[in-house]
């Protein structure tokens, strides 16, 4: 083992060791202060896509920071960054888009402090046996939307990127449970989904005798961030050291998820029964693209471009409206990523 890699280790360990004597009480034998309790809202169900947090947590990777972590799944991203602003919880997980709308809107005082997903998992799925390969192949077809649905505010975007035509796309009004059994029973010709969730879609396809291909936005260079950390300004001004140790904490439990994705993923389904563990799996690993690539690299993980969020703010503001000379920079703060 190369010696930085054991010295972060051995990093590791000790933190871990004092965090536990913390917790305990077990500092020279005298009374030691608790670990600091924070609440983690996700920004959806807790499938594998958030197993390094319910699997971090779990291995005590967040207690390492001095960290008592509760996680709890979410409800959208608009749902979580509304709660924060209103401190129902200390971090949140949610879609930059959302963090930049609601703060140019209303001036909600809630900031992105790390990115996660260096582009979106936005896609259509389509059955293979549609012979559907492309975008300019949904010409004429149903597209199944639910009210509001952020695939249908982008797509004029993509479909301008894709050559598509966007007024011959046929939008079919349904309700999000119904999307998927819709598309297989050959009702739609395509759904709305994030492509991170293709493996347990695919199972029910399969079921049926089809299989699923996935349509990704940013294949036609629909490239914009997506989920990220977001906390409130409050907690970033008055409490940074917290933040610090918070997104440590976060950097940690991807990494290790990355590299252990099966003890994740053990972690997760123990934690969240209602997960199958091959879903968890195939989830994890789709979502893990997102994270750790060739853009991360460029960038640092947590941190951005600056062309890149230019363009994520003028999808954004294109699909709602806002107006786009607003600075995309007042909704990001990464000034507390760890430095590697």
């Amino acid at each position: 083992m190369p010696a930085s890699q054991r010295t972060h280790r051995t990093r590791s360990v000790i933190r871990f060791i004092s965090a536990l004597a913390l917790a305990t009480g077990l500092v020279g034998g005298k009374p030691a202060l608790a670990l600091d309790e924070v609440h983690l809202q996700t920004d959806w169900i807790p499938s594998g896509e958030h197993a390094m947090f319910y699997g971090g947590w779990s291995k005590g990777i967040f207690a390492e920071q001095g960290i008592d972590i509760t996680v709890t799944r979410g409800y959208g991203s608009g749902d979580t960054v509304t709660k924060l602003a209103g401190g129902a919880f200390e971090f949140g997980v949610a879609d930059i888009g959302a963090v930049m709308a609601a703060r140019a809107k209303t001036g909600l005082p809630v900031k992105t402090i790390h990115t996660l997903y260096t582009h979106s998992p936005h896609s259509l799925f389509v059955l293979e046996s549609s012979g559907i390969t492309d975008f300019k192949g949904l010409e004429g077809k149903r597209i199944g939307i639910t009210p509001g649905n952020s695939h249908k505010l982008y797509f004029p975007k993509v479909a301008e990127k894709a050559g598509t035509d966007p007024s011959k796309i046929v939008w079919v009004n349904t309700d999000g449970a119904s999307m998927a059994p819709l598309l297989i029973q050959k009702k739609l010709d395509a759904a709305p989904f994030y492509s991170i969730h293709q493996f347990y879609q695919n199972k029910a396809a399969q079921s049926a005798g089809e299989k699923i291909v996935v349509l990704p936005f940013e294949k036609v260079g629909f490239a914009i961030y997506a989920a990220s950390i977001v906390a409130s300004d409050a907690m970033i001004a008055e409490n940074p050291d917290l933040v610090r140790r918070f997104l440590e904490g976060v950097q940690n439990s991807y990494r290790w998820a990355r590299d252990n994705p099966e003890e994740a993923c053990r972690l997760h389904v123990e934690r969240i029964p209602e997960v199958a563990f091959d879903d968890c799996m195939g989830s994890l690993a789709a979502t893990l693209t997102f994270v750790f690539n060739e853009h991360e690299q460029a960038t640092g993980f947590g941190r951005y471009d600056d062309e890149r969020l230019a363009f994520t703010w003028e999808a954004v503001a294109e699909a709602q409206g806002i107006d786009p000379a607003w600075d995309p920079g007042q909704a990001i703060d990464t000034s507390l990523v760890p430095t590697p």
